[in-house]
């Protein structure tokens, strides 16, 4: 991801992905179930801070997926929680999650201006394209008529509107979708907060190329995230740009690889199927496609995300593999507890991974 302006970003980031949402990212009975409140994410980020983390980012849900574990029905808001933890933490990074369907480009340049200042520079944000109907049906806010390339469309537009409020005294706009008379967004972020992206559609990486800093990525294996990681960058490249690229990995560590196994398979066994189904329907997926995906692999669709077990050593050797094979420049990390997991994490991880990227050796 570009460094803002005035500010240098080297070396391999790695981050926090916040549990805005009940029962953060494993959708399982058997488990920890972090809660959704601003407390338990305020204690995650001051030790993310404390710990040497590069940054903290937080999702935007409005709809949970009920089952067994009622997985996600309470979440906070996004930006209002990131500016409150502007306050909270001195150093990393905080980066708050929009949908580009709910919030106008005028009232994000204002809100994201005052975290850049409320923050000392440190802000950035997750661009939504607007997925999940389910979602924005509930209020009313879905538009059937708009494919995905018409939400694409109108996020591009979307996009070069507030880097214009961002950047000019006022902005007149007669769009396909915006309209704007002589708009004024002042004062001017400064620098302007990191913009990124996530979504594997070649409208999505189009879109990332030619608007963002960073570019989260997934794919079905390693060699399917390399491609990816180049490919985005090589679309920048043809815009003139740079772009940095990050993945999500769930972290399970133990006090020998042994025993983070059988965390693992403990909390895969606990998965909540019923859940996974209706986040699979949120999709767009067929009921016989969702159950049927769900069934092949519980366990593992328990995580929602690639996941590493091990001893600290381990953990620390198989994500630097991670990182080096698929040509990332970071890591948004996932814990199963973000209270000891991630300090176990930050205290005995980090440091390895540090290392090795300062001497060029493996952890």
């Amino acid at each position: 991801m570009a460094a803002p302006e005035g500010t240098t970003t080297t070396g391999t980031e790695y981050g926090v992905f916040l549990p805005i949402g009940s029962g953060g990212w494993i959708v399982s009975t058997t488990a920890p179930h972090p809660e959704a409140s601003y407390a338990y994410n305020r204690e995650a980020a001051v030790a993310a801070d404390e710990l040497g983390f590069d940054f903290v980012m937080s999702m935007g849900k409005w709809r949970g997926y009920g089952g067994a574990t009622d997985h996600w029905e309470h979440t906070l808001e996004s930006m209002t929680m990131t500016a409150a933890l502007a306050e909270a933490t001195e150093h990393v990074k905080i980066w708050a999650t929009v949908h580009t369907n709910l919030f106008h480009p005028a009232l994000t340049a204002k809100m994201l201006t005052t975290l850049q200042e409320a923050g000392n520079g440190r802000a950035g944000m997750n661009i939504v394209a607007g997925s999940y109907a389910r979602e924005f049906q509930q209020m009313g806010l879905w538009q059937e008529e708009l494919s995905h390339a018409d939400r694409y469309r109108y996020t591009e537009e979307w996009a070069s509107v507030l880097r214009r409020l961002w950047t000019e005294e006022s902005v007149t706009h007669n769009g396909e979708f915006l309209r704007l008379d002589d708009c004024r967004s002042l004062p001017h972020p400064d620098p302007l907060p990191t913009l990124i992206a996530a979504g594997r559609s070649d409208r999505g990486l189009d879109f990332q190329a030619r608007h963002c800093d960073g570019s989260f990525l997934t794919a079905q294996d390693l060699p399917g995230l390399r491609e990816a990681s180049r490919d985005v960058r090589k679309r920048a490249a043809a815009q003139g740009r740079t772009i940095r690229t990050y993945s999500m990995l769930t972290v399970i560590t133990g006090r020998t690889d042994a025993d983070a196994e059988a965390r693992r398979h403990e909390y895969g066994c606990g998965a909540d199927v019923d859940a996974l189904v209706n986040m699979k329907l949120s999709w767009g997926l067929p009921l016989d496609k969702a159950l049927s995906l769900t069934a092949e692999h519980p366990e593992d669709e328990a995580f929602q995300t690639p996941f590493v077990t091990g001893s600290p050593e381990t953990v620390a050797e198989r994500i630097r593999e991670t990182v080096e094979y698929a040509e990332l420049d970071g890591l948004m990390l996932i814990f199963p507890d973000y209270r000891a997991d991630l300090r176990t994490f930050g205290e005995q991880v980090l440091p390895l991974l540090r290392k090795a990227e300062h001497t060029g050796m493996s952890p």
